[in-house]
């Protein structure tokens, strides 16, 4: 029962963790990466579907995201669906490949994604700490009901606490290197 709820509690701060890094995978920080595009939505086939799932992404230099769908009669939908998305890129379409430049950033802008970056590090932060309040309040039912000793909740809520701090220091690591990234 213990190692079920520890066992949930590790999966929900990963998760938590993982979430994060994604979200700032998705920051555009004047690098091409294909985080950028891959979750955009494009119209096909009468549905949305994630660029990701309708076409290979690369980046072939710092400066530039190729797209090569995968039916090549997509290529006009995919670059509706990159401008509609209002990332900041100006896609043009060359054949059946979609390259998508990627404009320098300015001072400004740069600290305009810091401020968004240690909001997303703070979702990131709420989610490992309502990990923490869900294992905390079942260790703590199990001690009413008498399945485990005063003892072992105080051992428990330490190990809990363990594994939150070192998630949260996992998020700080994470946008110390973003915040580095963007200024960068």
């Amino acid at each position: 029962m213990l190692s079920e709820q520890a066992k949930k509690l590790q999966e929900a701060m990963q998760k938590a963790l993982e979430h994060t890094r994604h979200e700032f995978n998705a920051l555009h920080t004047g690098k091409a990466s294909p985080a950028m595009v891959e979750s955009v939505l494009v119209d096909v086939y009468g549905s949305s579907s994630r660029l990701r799932d309708i076409a290979a992404i690369t980046t072939p230099d710092a400066r530039m995201i190729v797209i090569q769908p995968w039916d090549r009669g997509l290529a006009s939908e995919i670059e509706k669906g990159i401008r509609k998305a209002n990332i900041g890129l100006n896609p043009s379409t060359e054949g059946a490949v979609i390259r998508c430049p990627v404009p320098e950033m300015s001072k400004q802008r740069r600290t305009e994604l810091v401020k968004v970056s240690e909001g997303i590090a703070e979702h990131g932060r709420v989610g490992v700490r309502a990990a923490r309040k869900e294992a905390m309040d079942v260790i703590k039912h199990l001690e009413k009901e008498g399945v485990i000793s005063e003892d072992d909740l105080k051992r428990l809520e330490k190990d809990i606490q363990k594994h939150t701090d070192r998630s949260i220091a996992d998020i700080a690591k994470l946008l110390e290197d973003k915040e580095k990234e963007l200024m960068r």
